[in-house]
């Protein structure tokens, strides 16, 4: 079997974000983390729930397993019983994450998304982070409009946040959590290759570092199998996240690259 590129590290590291979830609504947004839940699914989180984004639970491959009307997933949502994946255009050292524009809201120098459900995922149910391309113009000192929100607002406004939690972030350099007396951002583990500087400097702000600092667990080898032959089959993770390997760098993340 061929080595393990580091689209699968992520993949990996996106699907345990789900490890202990119970009977609950995976909802990832994006190609890694969408392989990352249903490989979660296939393998240590049998009782997780996955949508087809519009009114159907699906199994692994796709297929119906029941209905889910809108009205029940909005009291998923609401009451702390689903976990989403989002993307972030911007997140800052406390999880505050943007995805609605960059520069002065009033007059912004590029509109993006818009705000859209960030605020409401954020409150009412876990979320967590993936970042395909990990750079300082993402991982920023502040973001330019608060859409998800971060430790630090919740901190403020204790009331709103009975079901807020960001379980990790998830780039394609590393994993990252908020384990830190001030909750504030953490290098919780490397992926294969990648070293402390690579990401510091790839940071905009100071990142909390434990000195016993692991790698990103390898997938086993039935879980390889699974992303290579049952839901990946077409190596489309491998676009995403090309492999440092065969492109001759540490990853596209390093740097000053473009996080959208």
């Amino acid at each position: 079997m061929t080595a393990v590129t580091r689209a699968e590290y992520c993949v990996i590291a996106c699907a345990e974000a789900w490890r202990g979830a119970g009977e609950i609504l995976a909802s990832p947004m994006g190609l890694i983390p969408s392989v990352g839940a249903r490989l979660a699914r296939l393998t240590f989180a049998p009782d997780l729930l996955l949508t087809d984004g519009e009114a159907m639970l699906v199994r692994p491959d796709g297929t119906p397993e029941g209905w889910l009307p809108y009205r029940r997933h909005l009291t998923l949502v609401t009451g702390g019983r689903r976990h989403v994946m989002m993307g972030a255009s911007q997140i800052d050292r406390y999880g505050n994450q943007n995805i609605s524009c960059v520069g002065d809201w009033a007059r912004p120098r590029r509109q993006l998304l818009g705000v859209r459900g960030a605020p409401v995922n954020t409150l009412n149910n876990p979320t967590s982070y993936w970042i395909p391309r990990h750079s300082r113009r993402v991982f920023v000192e502040k973001v330019d409009m608060v859409c998800g929100v971060g430790y630090d607002r919740v901190a403020e406004h204790p009331g709103t946040g009975r079901f807020h939690r960001i379980p990790r972030v998830v780039s394609d350099l590393g994993v990252f959590d908020f384990a830190t007396p001030d909750r504030s951002m953490r290098l919780a583990s490397l992926h294969p290759g990648v070293t402390v500087e690579q990401v510091r400097d790839a940071t905009g702000f100071g990142l909390t570092v434990p000195e016993d600092l692991p790698r990103t667990r390898e997938p086993s080898t039935e879980e390889l199998r699974l992303i290579r032959e049952v839901l990946d089959p077409k190596g489309t993770r491998e676009r995403e996240v090309p492999d440092p390997a065969s492109t001759g760098g540490v990853g596209r993340g390093t740097g000053q690259g473009a996080g959208r």
